[in-house]
């Protein structure tokens, strides 16, 4: 195959990515949903919708609910839904490669590149290998999370729940899903528990922040050891995603922890009662939380609106790309800064760490921006078309932020809405899911064919 050829046919598996992945996700929903409505999957009646809804919510790794997972399901029905939460975490192409490796079936050259668009790795050599570090590393991460649940949570259940509670919870939380099985406040009777915190915050962190900087810190790690590259390069030597994605990270808890920790320092129905100490673990559990993961160890709609519209923000950019997390994610939003930084110096490229951003890319961070506003706008209002005035707007956003972001937050108001807006939150969180990793599929790498023949005249506009 000439190399014309080849990048015809990678072009036409990028279209069929696209379909691949969004078909996947749909039909892996319906079909959970579908188990989930079954009697054996509860211990009471439940609505199709609530069934689907709580499908919906696993899949996309959100953690809305209209139930409580903890008394509605069976232990087949929490089970099914753990199943939900890792193939949503994973995604259904990585699943799909993991199911062709069991049965030790060969990965053709078109599946091979199904992946590559997927893990945006920009060669087709070694992705299946990739694929099995990403496999290979969820489980190892998501084993030594339960180990450190356990801790707290075999002695409390005993052995054999405690152990389940544990392995749930880990795999909730490395893949951001946010949904749990303890009762209906969350983690909200840990919050003063270091053990759950350090945890849960720990496996947030790490699904969130992308495996393209694990692999890419683990590398630049086995050069120190082998004393390839000098030990005050092992920064500098990593590449600019992963540096872009560590440092926004840090910034994002950081400033997330300090505006929660003041903002409700007093507030009797959040952190108000805690020591100082216990305040800033809170603080930094909502900081790193709001950022996707959905869990909680204090009401969320006890807090201050200006909290809330703040963590309303953190819902929205998100965590790191190549990982578990949703939002427009953190390198999208340093580019787009560094973009306005620039035009205000009046430079002309997007200049970071000595390195130029391409147009290509920035067009493509400019897309999600925009398509993932126009959701999370859009969803905002026709919700407050359809409920009645007394739904508070902030608590509205604060719904919609936590569904286009998949993040699985409320203000105690997913169960208030109406089911019309319930089905508006599904879609929201099946698009906030999708979208970003759609554009990129969409977009990366496309150029007009119109642009190549002739140049369009140029005009300027006002703005401003």
């Amino acid at each position: 195959m000439n190399a014309e050829m080849f990048e015809k046919r990678k072009k036409s598996v990028r279209w069929n990515t696209l379909r691949i992945t969004a078909g996947g996700f749909l039909g892996i929903i319906f079909l959970g949903g579908v188990i989930l409505y079954l009697p054996v999957s509860n211990t009471g009646p439940i609505a199709f919708i609530d069934a689907m809804f709580t499908s919906v919510s696993a899949v996309c790794v959100t953690g809305l609910v209209t139930i409580v997972p903890a008394s509605q399901f069976t232990l087949f029905g929490k089970a099914v839904l753990l199943l939900l939460i890792q193939i949503g975490g994973l995604g259904v192409i990585a699943c799909a490669a993991l199911f062709f490796l069991l049965l030790r079936r060969r990965i053709t050259l078109r599946e091979r590149i199904v992946l590559e668009e997927t893990y945006s790795t920009g060669r087709l050599g070694g992705i299946v290998g990739i694929v099995r570090k990403v496999i290979a590393g969820t489980l190892f991460v998501e084993g030594l999370g339960a180990l450190m649940y356990g801790i707290q949570f075999v002695p409390q259940y005993g052995l054999v729940k405690g152990l389940w509670y544990s392995v749930f919870h880990a795999v909730s939380a490395f893949c951001n899903a946010g949904i749990d099985i303890l009762g209906e406040r969350s983690l909200a009777g840990y919050a003063v528990n270091p053990i759950v915190n350090i945890t849960t915050i720990l496996l947030i962190i790490l699904s969130g922040i992308g495996f393209t900087v694990w692999f890419d810190v683990v590398d630049n790690v086995r050069r120190l050891i082998h004393r390839e590259v000098p030990i005050r390069w092992w920064f500098t030597r990593l590449k600019l995603h992963s540096k872009l994605a560590i440092i926004m990270t840090l910034i994002l808890i950081s400033v997330g922890t300090a505006f929660i920790f003041f903002s409700e320092y007093n507030n009797p129905d959040t952190i108000g009662t805690m020591s100082i100490g216990q305040k800033l673990m809170a603080s930094m559990f909502q900081s790193v939380t709001t950022r996707t993961a959905g869990f909680y160890t204090f009401s969320q709609g006890a807090m201050h609106e200006e909290s809330k519209l703040f963590c309303a923000i953190l819902m929205f950019i998100g965590g790191s790309p190549g990982g578990t997390a949703g939002g427009v994610k953190t390198t999208t939003f340093a580019m787009l800064f560094l973009a306005c930084v620039t035009f205000v110096k009046g430079g002309s490229d997007t200049e970071c760490m000595g390195r130029k951003i391409t147009v290509e890319n920035f067009r493509t961070g400019f897309c999600v921006v925009m398509v993932a506003f126009t959701v999370f706008i859009t969803g905002t209002i026709a919700i407050l078309v359809i409920e009645p005035d007394t739904v508070s707007l902030v608590n509205v956003i604060y719904e919609t932020a936590s569904a286009t972001g998949t993040v699985g937050l409320t203000a105690d108001l997913t169960t208030r809405l109406s089911r019309n807006s319930q089905i508006i939150l599904m879609i929201m969180m099946y698009i906030g899911r999708l979208g970003p990793l759609t554009l990129v599929l969409t977009f990366a790498g496309r150029t007009h064919p119109r642009n190549k023949i002739r140049e369009l005249p140029k005009e300027e506009i006002m703005v401003g």
